[in-house]
């Protein structure tokens, strides 16, 4: 079988590449990967078993995500530096006191207390298109929903709603021509976001309120604070990882209902499944597909040797289908429990700080749908995201019954 599980057309046209990678789980789980040297990236390992994509990520001292970047393409050097003081490209000891300060306004108790917010946001966004004849699920459904959580988390003004999506697609999707831009137009929706975040933490020090921006602003009990760069390149992290990841994932998981409709009817008969349903989705969709990670010294994984330097990258999409760990792994069950899917990461540094804000806001978008639309179907094709690295839809035309 000719293998190329990042070509970024295939995506674009018929998504995750799942026939090779499963071809790869069983017969060569530690592939050495070809590179494109027009294309500007070097071969790789492609790791796809998920216990393999488990011992990468809990093993941030052998495979490091700020050695050559956590990113699959390869960035040029002037975007590296601003790159490197995101979380998401540090390793511990760095990585850990940034994200013990940016924890706090993410504990499960803390995102618990959003849950009617999140309830009624969906309630208004659903109120906004019923009677509608054409809906776009993407623009009308799961893309306002996070981007409003965000605001809210943010305590920023929900007007505000339609620039953050402007930026955080012209951040993940330079690859895709509908949103394809120049390095200039993604430095400088960057530099929009970094602006903002900025504008954010001066006003809640002249008026502290309850919401994550005052909490992240202030010293933790040992007296700990985020720079003013860490705060501001975490909001950049947030506007994109909490906008893309719940946006896909929510777009993904309806579009695998109405592959499914089996599934709907049972979630449709019993919402209180919802909660069940949101980590079969997240297993199903994977919307995050891949992270690189760098060997740091030589190593091995499963007997293949692996040197000090090579490109390692792990593929989530394929260890949320292993067979290993998952029983049918390519049916999908919105009842399946316990559900050891690593949608979010495979544990240890990285592990996704909003996953339970992302399950929450999935649970409770598909309990409010299933309620208020029961009948909704499909009304058109679904039109992908052209990237290797976000399962990522860009439109979904729907009838809502």
């Amino acid at each position: 079988m000719q293998i190329n599980v990042v070509d970024q057309d295939y995506y674009a046209r018929h998504g995750v590449p799942h026939e090779q990678l499963r071809w790869l789980r069983d017969n060569v789980p530690v592939f050495w990967h070809e590179g494109d040297a027009e294309l500007g990236w070097p071969g790789f390992w492609a790791v796809t078993k998920h216990e393999d994509v488990v011992h990468v990520s809990r093993h941030s001292d052998l495979f490091s995500s700020a050695r050559r970047l956590s990113l699959f393409n390869e960035l040029p050097e002037e975007e590296q530096a601003l790159q490197r003081m995101m979380m998401l490209n540090q390793d511990p000891p760095e990585h850990t006191r940034r994200r013990s300060l940016v924890n706090r306004g993410f504990t499960p108790r803390v995102i618990s207390l959003l849950e009617e917010h999140i309830r009624d946001i969906c309630h208004r966004l659903v109120d906004e298109v019923e009677g509608k004849s054409d809906v776009d699920f993407v623009t009308d459904i799961s893309a306002p929903l996070p981007l409003y959580v965000i605001c809210e988390l943010l305590g920023a003004p929900v007007e505000d709603r339609d620039k953050i999506f402007e930026w955080s697609n012209r951040l993940i999707g330079a690859e895709d021509p509908d949103y394809a831009t120049t390095p200039e137009e993604g430095q400088a929706a960057a530099a929009g976001v970094y602006a903002y975040a900025g504008s954010l933490a001066a006003a809640r020090r002249e008026d502290p309120r309850d919401d994550i921006v005052t909490r992240l602003i202030q010293p933790n009990e040992r007296g700990e604070v985020l720079t003013e760069d860490e705060f501001n390149l975490f909001v950049l992290l947030l506007i994109v990882a909490g906008n893309e990841t719940t946006r896909n994932a929510a777009t993904g998981g309806m579009l695998t209902f109405f592959q499914h409709p089996e599934q709907w009817a049972r979630l449709v008969a019993d919402r209180a499944m919802a909660r069940t349903a949101a980590d079969e989705i997240v297993r199903w969709v994977s919307p995050v597909n891949l992270f690189r990670r760098t060997a740091t010294a030589d190593t091995e994984i499963r007997g293949q040797k692996i040197a000090e330097g090579d490109k390692v990258v792990i593929f989530y999409a394929s260890a949320n289908r292993d067979a290993d760990i998952f029983a049918d792994p390519d049916v999908f069950d919105i009842g399946r429990d316990p559900n050891p899917q690593i949608g979010f990461g495979g544990g240890g540094a990285h592990f996704c700080l909003g996953n339970h804000l992302a399950k929450l806001e999935l649970r409770v978008l598909f309990e409010v749908l299933s309620e208020r639309f029961p009948k909704i179907s499909q009304a058109g094709e679904a039109s992908r995201l052209r990237s290797n690295f976000i399962n990522g839809i860009k439109s979904l035309p729907v009838h809502l019954g």
